[in-house]
This record gives C-alpha cells, structure tokens and sequence, in this order.
C-alpha cells in the first residue's frame, strides 16, 4: 500500500485495541515473574529453607531499622527540634550532620565486631546484637524535645547503629558460607529488595505520624521496634553451613577475640585487630587501590545527606512527609525495581568493573541535587531521590559481597571490617565537612555549590574506579578474582561454590 494510503478506521481500531489489551497481560506477566523470582523454589533444595527464613526476618526487621534510617532521623531531628528553647540553628544543624552521620560514624566499630565474632556461633551472635538494636530504637520514644532530648536522641542512634553495624560485617560470613557465588548477588539482592520496601514503608509510618503530631514518635519507635523483635524471632531458626569448620579455621588465625571487663585487654585486642586490618591494605595491593577510590567515591555520597535535609527545611520549607520522601522513600522504593539487573551483572564481573559503571548513577544524583537546590524546585529532589535508588541499589550489592572478590573464606569478616571500617572514618569527616562547607559558602549566598562539591568529588571517584579497572585490562588481571574452596558443612557436604 503506497505511503499516502489510509488503513480501513476499522481495522486500524482493532489493531490499536489488541495491542492496548496486549499491554497490561505483559506487564501483569512481568510484575508475576518477578514476584516468582522471590519463593524459595527458584533454589536448589539445600538453599530453600535458609532462603525463606531469611527472606521473611527481613520483611520485619527494617521496619525497625527504618526508624534510625539516616536521611529520616536527619528530617525528624531538624523538624522536631527546631525553635526548642536552648538549642540555636547551628547547634541543631551539626545535630542532623550527626545523626546522618552516625550509620558511619558506627561503622568505626566493624574491625572489633569481625574480631570478637571471631571464632563464634555467626547465627546466635547476629541474632544478639539485632535484639540490642531494637532496644535503642525503642528507647528514642523515651527522649523530651529539649536539649537533653536532642543529646540522648543522638547516642541511642549511635548505638543502635553500631548494634547493626556488628550485623553488617557478619552476615556477610553467612551468605557466603550458605549461597554459591553464581547465585548470591542475585540472592542478597532479593532480600535488598525486601528491605528496601519495608525500610520505605517506616519511613513513610514516620513521616507520616509526624506530620500527624509532633509528639508521635512516643508511639511509634516502640511499634517498630517490636515489629523488629518478631524478625529477629524467625532469623533465628537460620542455619550456618560448615559453621564448624568456620569457626576452627577462624579460631586458626592469630590475635585476641574476647572483650574483657579489664580496659587494657579490651585496648589490646583493639589495637591488635586494627593492626590486622591495617596489614590486609599493606598486603593487598588491588584491594588497597579499590578501597582507596571507594573512599573518595564515597565521600562525595556521604556529604549530600546532611545538606539536603537543611536546604528542603530551609530553604522550602517541606513538610516531614516531603522531606522524608525526598531523602528515604523515593530511594528506597526505586531500589527493587533496579536491583536485579545491577545483581546479574555483579553476579559476571569483577566488583571493580562493577563499580566503574554504577558508579555513575551517583553522579547523576549529585548532579541532580545540585540542580534541585539551584532551582529550589521540590520534584527535582524526587528525581535526584530517584537517581539516589539506582546507585543504592547497587551498592546494596556491592557493599555486601565486593569485598568477596578479593578474600578467602575464612578471612570474608576481615576483608568486610576493612571496607565497612574505612567507611566509617570518612562518614565521621563527610556530614561535618558537608554542614561546615554549606554554612561557609551560604555567607556569600552560595550554598548550593555544596551539592557541587559533592558531584565533583563523586565524578573523581567513578574516574578512579574506571582507571583501575582499565589497568586490571593491561595487566591481564581483568578476571583476577580467585575462587577459593568454600569451608564446607561437618557433615561433609561437597561444597557448592567452587570459590
């Protein structure tokens, strides 16, 4: 039919009709299979049972966690405690860079949680430290909107952090141990995945509530905190395969693991475990150099945090549910839709050239936020929220198992504490860095430049991590990973990672 031809309208109705009938049954038939890729029988059997306990403790447990989520109590602390008798503006914004900061400042204490679990029960130590979280989280409802309020608020965040911190560097043991390395990324994504939607929903419960009464956090950090313990219930029926053997190979490695009532044994084993973790740097060139971009990388993602709940209180004046949206929601419910491409392609490459492409995604957040605030336009901070999903949902990954590419099994805790460590001493400098850098440039009316700041040390990093990868090329290292003998089950199970 020539190019000036017109279909019969009827026909062209018709075609129009099937293919918009077509088009909800593929998405229904989409959303069906990904929903299928979460039950435990898409798992060889061994895995299942761990798999599903797992899977449900972490539909429960970021409820909890969700309510010292940082870009959420950054909200809830500004907003509650602004125009609180005694507490001036600057003393309140170096508050929120704490609280946003406390998720690092904790992770300072991952070297002594990899060496005191050292050699122990990996499910029962987990499951212990869990409990100590919800109870800091419940204690919050116990703090006055006065300056006393405002400090304790402070140390309970701290502490429920550095509870969770010990759970972060250990249950990277776990996965290992329990899931093959062809399918773990896949697998720690879906419970990504979990956690991400139940941490939006309590930052959603909390901004919400809030907006509703000032005062409701009374009321609602106990309910999450109780929602939580029923998680740690049921991760507790979880099983450790080859714990035995772990726990003898660990023991095998040399230092002091036991914190005493005696401070000098306690400083001792300390400073022992930072020494080991100083020499893992020494020793591992490759991991060196990774660490040493994740840290430029990551300094410009932890200073945005900060910044951005000043500027949406100031400088638009959103309401808590806005803000929270902005900061915790929109990341968090953008992640589970992105997780599993990012998963199937960390579950092929190397964790450097992983990150010399997810890395990305921060930038265009940074970038974005930068905009945002130039522009004082509220829905650009969904968007940049949104980008901040993308490069969470990576990282999610890559924060769990990256480090897996250059350990062995009985070293995983270790090489986890190193990363999660250093973490830690940029997350102390980068919301204080962020805030004194905002408060300084804001004298001649720039302070969004900050956001600047932030995409130009973000874009250094991402450079950092292509370099690398592109040296892994020339030296032929680019599948440098070796694949170490998982330490088996007791009973002599045949190890089903050949890593």
């Amino acid at each position: 039919m020539g190019s000036g031809s017109v279909h019969p309208p009827h026909r062209s109705a018709c075609r129009f009709e099937m293919k918009h009938a077509a088009h909800p049954r593929s998405l229904v038939e989409l959303f069906t299979s990904w929903l299928w890729g979460f039950h435990p029988r898409t798992l060889p059997p061994m895995q299942r049972a761990n798999y599903a306990r797992e899977l449900l403790s972490w539909a429960f447990l970021p409820i909890m966690l969700g309510a010292i989520e940082g870009g959420t109590m950054s909200v809830l602390v500004k907003k509650a405690w602004t125009g609180v008798p005694g507490i001036s503006p600057e003393l309140l914004d170096f508050a929120v860079a704490f609280v946003s900061a406390a998720p690092n400042f904790a992770n300072l204490t991952s070297f002594i949680w990899a060496r005191v679990s050292r050699g122990r029960d990996k499910i029962r130590f987990i499951s212990t430290i869990q409990i100590g979280t919800c109870l800091c989280v419940a204690a919050v409802a116990a703090m006055p909107l006065n300056s006393w309020g405002l400090l304790g608020t402070c140390i309970l965040v701290l502490l429920a952090r550095a509870a969770w911190t010990g759970v972060i560097t250990v249950r990277a043991a776990v996965w290992r141990q329990n899931y093959p390395k062809e399918r773990r990324a896949s697998i720690a994504g879906k419970m990504a995945s979990v956690q991400s939607v139940m941490l939006a929903l309590a930052g959603w419960i909390v901004g919400a509530s809030m907006d509703f009464s000032p005062q409701s956090f009374h009321v609602t950090f106990p309910v999450l905190a109780i929602v939580g313990l029923y998680g740690n219930s049921i991760f507790r029926g979880v099983r450790l395969r080859g714990a035995g053997r772990l726990a003898r190979s660990e023991r095998a490695e040399s230092g002091r693991s036991t914190i005493s009532a005696n401070p000098m044994h306690t400083a001792a084993m300390a400073g022992d475990a930072l020494h080991t973790n100083w020499r893992v740097l020494v020793e591992d060139r490759g991991y060196r150099q990774f660490m040493i971009w994740m840290f430029v990388f990551g300094m410009g993602n932890l200073m945005i945090g900060a910044p951005q709940a000043i500027v949406l209180e100031d400088g638009l004046g959103a309401s808590y549910l806005q803000a929270i949206l902005a900061t915790t929601v929109i990341p968090l419910i953008t992640m589970p839709l992105i997780i599993p491409i990012w998963a199937r392609l960390l579950d092929r490459v190397h964790v450097v050239r992983f990150r010399a492409i997810h890395s990305w995604s921060f930038v265009a957040a940074a970038g974005t936020l930068w905009l945002a605030a130039s522009l004082g336009q509220l829905w650009l901070f969904y968007v940049a929220g949104a980008f901040m999903g993308v490069g969470f949902a990576g990282g999610a990954l890559a924060w769990n198992l990256g480090h897996q590419d250059f350990a062995t099994p009985e070293r995983d805790a270790l090489y986890m504490s190193v990363h999660v460590t250093l973490n830690g001493i940029r997350g102390v400098i980068a919301p204080f860095l962020a805030v004194g850098l905002y408060k300084s440039l804001g004298a001649w009316g720039l302070q969004n430049w900050t956001f600047g700041a932030c995409f130009l040390i973000n874009t250094i990093g991402a450079v950092g991590f292509v370099l690398q990868w592109r040296g892994m090329q020339r030296q032929g290292k680019d599948h440098e990973y070796v694949r170490y003998p998982e330490i088996g089950a007791d009973e002599g199970e045949v190890p089903t990672d050949p890593r």
